[in-house]
């Protein structure tokens, strides 16, 4: 269920933006080659056989990799909805973002 809420968030984003999303799932890196880089929490379909990255931005100044968790760490985010286009592709991401790992 969690999957196809996010589904609709990406497809459908005007109806979440601004809102309060919490998101939980393993924290994920990436930096593109002009040095850009971008985080996110992956939330798996119940199968685990299709996943969708949700991009966050955190609130405050923070370095990577000091500040964030290692990869494919259980966190959990919340921030608040927004998206972007680049080219023909739309985004999507929380902005002024928290996060926390998860206690195991």
């Amino acid at each position: 269920m969690v999957y196809a809420q996010v589904y609709d968030m990406v497809n459908n984003g005007d109806n979440y933006l601004g809102k309060t999303v919490k998101a939980k799932g393993p924290f994920s890196y990436f930096q593109e080659s002009d040095g850009r880089e971008f985080f996110a929490v992956i939330i798996s379909d119940a199968t685990a056989c299709c996943s969708q990255g949700i991009e966050f931005v955190l609130d405050g100044d923070y370095s990577y990799p000091d500040d964030y968790p290692a990869i494919g760490t259980e966190i959990t985010v919340v921030g608040k909805f927004n998206y972007y286009k680049e080219g023909f592709y739309t985004y999507c991401q929380l902005t002024d973002a928290t996060m926390a790992a998860d206690e195991t």
